[in-house]
């Protein structure tokens, strides 16, 4: 009888793995489970957040794929788009081929893909362009020449690839070219998008009494970069308007150049350049110069944004007998570094008016001092009271920065009916999936073999984000830490084990809900009693697969806490926060205390383990 049960005794721990994933056996995610007991075999239950990231191939697909990666990587790209589908992966697609479109037609829904020529030598009537790539993952789009040599014709282009992942954009030749009367109008360039690399080239350039308005280019973006030439470049008689650039975004490199350059008795218009963003940096070209009569306005450059760097090269420069106003330059919520150069340089005869310049950390060189330019109201410090004057310059740089409210916060934060606010938890990125190890492993971890496996352009979004993601990962350690970069689920689970031992539980703060607003501290728990332990802290990167930059982090305390909505006191979120205790080796401008104070060393920080990211410690027994 013994004999007879040996078998379904073996059997036992496969059965039950299998069914704590209500799972197909024989899939790679079972195996995974398996493993992580074998690894961590202290029965606690895995984790929804963690057992989710899993992948989701079939034994059969992964048998196939590690094949191809074992005999050479490099065939995997061959069979890239089920490899991708079926493991879940961020994959850019394909670039599909070029499309002429030469009729006069309402188009809509376009998408990922290489545009040339639509609409081209028109005259007379209206032609319609909706929805060009829209709520796509790492869409790789090329347009090209959207109605050129048109004559009396309107144009309408609206909503290119906003709400995109890791877009990358180049659009090249908006109207203009020989345009002859008509106009054109464009709303909303990649807007609401998230990491960004955005190429826009010459709107209604070399037109001729052709009407241009340009609305929301880039608005609510975040990081990324992105470069805007030749905008109603070489003109005649034309009106010209560009409204909301690159506003309300968060971290973003822009290089804006050539806006209405020797044009001839046009009326161009531009408005809030950069406003309310956050760390930007902004390089702006050339706006007006050489220009013959006309009238330009420039409103609202970089209000109310936080620090970032800001260089603005050539206003008006070489006009003659034109009209030029330029309202209100880097009224900002925190001041950065500023550089201006060439204001009205040159010019012959022109009326020109700079109202309210602000700022302090600044550069301003050759302004025109002639009596038909008119500059009122530059402020900075020594503007100032000498009181004033005085505390401003009291303030070290990093307190001068800005820090998301509820970024950092004190461990007596962490106390039942606290009120504070809580930042924006959300991961951004989009959802993938880990590799098995015995794929993962077998591709090269460098930006130009995953470039060449995955059809990665080096000079996209996502080309740029693998190539930092490999550069994080081959920095050295700091001092005292141990580091990982995790890319595979069986990875993390070893790294996990080698710091901590076999006994361990990951832990990740369980939604986003209440980020962005004021939260009530409910009920608060201290992980292991509230002692000071270690823990190994998991980190996305950005990168096809998942990959998890993993490092030792000693001398902390884990919480877990209720979170509450403050009015209703209802419970929203199971929150997870960890306090440094120790920060002496942190840098002086760390964001923690720009927001906190006083410096490395002299207190400890707490943050909240943000979507995505996880940190394990020593199992719970409490």
């Amino acid at each position: 009888m013994a004999a007879s049960m040996a078998p379904l005794l073996l059997l036992l721990p496969f059965i039950f793995s299998a069914a704590l994933t209500s799972a197909n056996p024989f899939t790679e995610k079972a195996a995974l489970i398996r493993y992580w007991n074998r690894k961590i075999p202290n029965n606690l239950p895995h984790p929804d957040f963690l057992v989710s990231k899993l992948t989701a191939l079939s034994a059969t697909a992964a048998a196939t794929f590690y094949k191809l990666a074992s005999t050479d990587p490099t065939l995997l790209s061959s069979h890239l788009s089920s490899f991708c589908s079926s493991a879940g992966l961020l994959c850019p697609a394909d670039l599909n081929t070029s499309l002429s479109h030469s009729p006069q037609p309402d188009f809509k829904a376009y998408q990922n893909s290489n545009f040339t020529n639509y609409v081209t030598d028109v005259n007379g009537g209206v032609s319609s362009f909706k929805n060009y790539s829209d709520n796509l993952n790492v869409p790789v789009d090329t347009f090209r020449r959207y109605n050129p040599h048109s004559v009396f014709n309107t144009d309408k282009f609206t909503f290119y690839a906003p709400d995109g992942n890791v877009v990358t954009a180049n659009f090249t030749s908006y109207g203009g070219s020989s345009s002859v009367g008509g106009s054109e109008e464009f709303t909303a360039y990649d807007e609401s998008s998230n990491i960004p690399d955005l190429k826009f080239t010459n709107y209604a350039s070399d037109s001729n009494g052709h009407d241009g308005i340009f609305s929301r280019y880039s608005v609510n973006t975040n990081a990324g970069d992105q470069s805007f030439s030749s905008y109603a470049k070489h003109g005649n008689g034309e009106l010209s308007a560009f409204t909301s650039y690159d506003n309300n975004s968060n971290v973003v490199g822009n290089t804006f150049a050539h806006y209405g350059e020797e044009g001839n008795g046009g009326n161009n218009t531009f408005a809030s350049y950069g406003d309310n963003g956050n760390v930007p940096e902004n390089n702006f070209r050339a706006y007006g110069e050489g220009t013959t009569g006309g009238l330009d306005k420039f409103t609202s450059y970089r209000n109310q944004s936080n620090v970032g760097d800001d260089f603005f090269t050539s206003y008006e420069k070489t006009g003659n007998e034109g009209t030029a106003d330029f309202t209100n330059y880097g009224n900002s919520f925190n001041p950065g570094s500023d550089n201006f150069k060439g204001y009205a340089e040159g010019s012959f005869d022109d009326q020109i008016t700079f109202k309210e310049y602000f700022a302090d950390n600044t550069t301003f060189k050759s302004y025109a001092n002639t009596s038909s330019v008119d500059f009122k109201g530059y402020h900075n410090s020594s503007s100032l009271s000498r009181t004033a004057a005085a505390e401003q310059r009291k303030k070290a740089p990093a307190e001068q920065r800005w820090v998301e409210p509820g970024k950092f916060f004190r461990e007596r934060s962490l106390r039942k009916g606290t009120v504070m606010p809580m930042p924006d938890i959300s991961d951004r990125t989009a959802p993938r999936s880990f590799l098995p190890r015995s794929i993962s492993g077998k591709i090269p971890f460098s930006a130009a073999a995953v470039d060449g496996i995955f059809r990665i352009l080096p000079d996209t979004a996502m080309g740029k984000a693998v190539e930092s993601t490999v550069a994080d990962c081959e920095r050295a350690p700091s001092r005292g830490e141990t580091k990982r970069c995790a890319a595979s689920a069986e990875d993390m689970i070893d790294f996990a084990v080698a710091v901590l031992g076999d006994d361990v539980q990951v832990r990740s703060t369980a939604s986003t809900k209440g980020s962005k607003g004021d939260i009530l501290i409910g009920d608060v728990r201290g992980v292991n009693g509230g002692k000071i332990t270690e823990s190994v802290s998991c980190h996305q990167s950005l990168f096809p697969y998942l990959v998890y930059y993993c490092h030792s982090v000693p001398r902390v305390r884990v919480y877990v806490a209720d979170i509450l909505a403050v009015d209703s006191q209802d419970k929203i979120n199971d929150g997870v926060a960890i306090c440094h205790l120790d920060t002496s080796d942190w840098s002086p401008t760390h964001g923690a205390f720009v927001a906190l104070g006083p410096g490395p060393g002299k207190i400890e920080v707490c943050h909240w383990i943000f979507e995505g990211d996880m940190t394990w410690t020593v199992a719970d027994r409490a």
